[in-house]
């Protein structure tokens, strides 16, 4: 599997939270903090009502590549979903 394959989401470095477990948290973390991570990323992301699905999520993964690459303060990284499917 290569990382297309692999949901990401953005955080900061300073969140203990995983976005995609424990969402409600590292939102009011992330909030407390005042960055504004999800608003920030939507400012970031090309997308419109026109895209698809599948397009919008291509968007928002360029996003949060863009955004991590261009990580100025250091403050940004990309979560990949983590894999709940136990053998």
């Amino acid at each position: 599997m290569d990382d297309a394959d692999v949901e990401h989401m953005l955080t900061t470095i300073d969140n203990p939270w995983n976005p995609f477990t424990n969402y409600d948290e590292w939102w009011e973390f992330d909030r407390e903090k005042g960055y504004n991570t999800a608003g920030f990323l939507a400012r970031v992301a090309d997308v419109s009502l026109d895209l698809s699905d599948v397009d919008v999520g291509l968007a928002i993964e360029q996003a949060i590549t863009t955004i991590c690459t261009q990580n100025v303060l250091g403050l940004y990284k990309k979560v990949a979903k983590p894999n709940l499917i136990t053998s």
